[in-house]
């Protein structure tokens, strides 16, 4: 795919990349990553001050948005390094969700100090034994005088503990896996009947599980119409997954190629040896169809819905879901037992591209995604 972005935003990319390379250096995350938050609030600031918590605000509220080549260079810039703080979490998925389902007074209340990185909101959505079915919700909210209670469990809530606000889907009519019936609240993570588990990733990012008992939440949006903002939180969330695999798929095959030239065997370096070029072509190869394929991602995540959409979406992923696998599996093997050691960056990357296999639905998931999508426009 053909793609070329305007030079003001091939500026802001190369400002991006130039501010991580400065600040987000790989001993720097290190000391982040091995930190009790396990996130820099002071990194967080200074990304909003770059503009870069408002790429998905609406111009209404002082933001970018839709800012899709944007997006998209800034999220490839933060899968090189690694990014800890949640960009993906908040300045995307929870923004989308208020940009999307919010009213007008809470977008100008909520999407100015999100952009400003004064609040964090994150939405807490995937519950046990959903899997990526966005349809499946079993939290129940209930109508409690003038306000909602809500009863449930929530699972992986990235970036969970750090957050100010959590935006929690619950039901209140219908059956499980009925996409209507759905409703989006904003839950105060330290407010009565919140319980958070935190914990971190494989890639070091912290997470939570959340229990809610009876906790108070206010409603975002139109009670029950919450399925199609989750829909375009999350599928704007893939397309930045995707983006951001390309960024750390990058700096893998980077790393991988610059070992081979210094790592010495029989008395020559490593990438002298055929067979060694060979399967680093084809790391090179994998690299640069997630990279095309991340480009349609985040031009169809800014159309309207339809099948179209689901099916670039998912082909996507499952791109660069393969890349990730292939790609991160070389690095360590040419690498050898170094590969896994915590002290080189690559051990680091390797499980960054293994979690954004999974993340927003796996390989096999979206595989199936694209066949449904492709058998439902035949069919219309």
């Amino acid at each position: 795919m053909h793609f070329s972005p305007m030079p003001e935003q091939q500026q802001l990319g190369e400002m991006v990349q130039r501010f991580l390379s400065e600040q987000y250096g790989f001993d720097a995350r290190r000391k982040i990553l091995d930190s009790r938050e396990g996130w820099s609030r002071e990194i967080w600031s200074k990304l909003a001050e770059l503009g870069l918590l408002s790429l998905q605000v609406p111009e209404a509220q002082g933001g970018m948005a839709p800012a899709v080549v944007e997006t998209l260079l800034t999220a490839t810039a933060m899968g090189k390094a690694m990014l800890l703080e949640p960009f993906l979490s908040s300045a995307i998925l929870g923004t989308v969700l208020i940009r999307e389902l919010g009213s007008a007074a809470q977008r100008e209340e909520l999407l100015p100090a999100m952009a400003a990185g004064e609040r964090i909101a994150v939405p807490a959505h995937f519950e046990p034994g959903a899997r990526f079915d966005l349809r499946r919700v079993a939290t129940a909210a209930r109508r409690s005088g003038n306000g909602w209670t809500i009863r449930g469990q929530k699972s992986l809530v990235l970036h969970g503990p750090a957050a100010d606000l959590l935006l929690v889907s619950a039901r209140a009519s219908g059956a499980v896996d009925d996409p209507a019936g759905i409703s989006l609240f904003a839950v105060a993570r330290e407010g009565s009947g919140v319980s958070l588990s935190p914990y971190r990733t494989p890639h070091g990012v912290v997470a939570a599980d959340v229990e809610l008992a009876d906790a108070p939440g206010t409603l975002i949006g139109a009670p029950g119409s919450a399925f199609a903002g989750l829909t375009a939180a999350f599928d704007q969330g893939l397309a930045a997954v995707c983006a951001e695999a390309v960024g750390a798929l990058q700096a893998t095959l980077d790393a991988t190629v610059e070992y081979t030239k210094t790592r010495q065997q029989f008395g020559v370096p490593i990438a002298r040896f055929q067979a060694l070029q060979h399967r680093m072509a084809d790391m090179l190869i994998h690299v640069e169809q997630a990279r095309s394929m991340s480009y349609l991602a985040a031009m169809r995540a800014a159309e309207p819905p339809g099948h179209e959409r689901r099916r670039a979406l998912s082909a996507a992923k499952v791109a660069v879901g393969n890349a990730c696998r292939f790609v991160g599996q070389q690095a360590v093997q040419l690498h050898g037992g170094m590969g896994v050691t915590d002290e080189i960056a690559v051990s680091h990357l390797f499980r960054r591209l293994t979690v954004l296999e999974l993340l927003l639905g796996d390989t096999a998931h979206h595989l199936e995604q694209f066949v449904a999508a492709s058998a439902q426009a035949e069919a219309t």
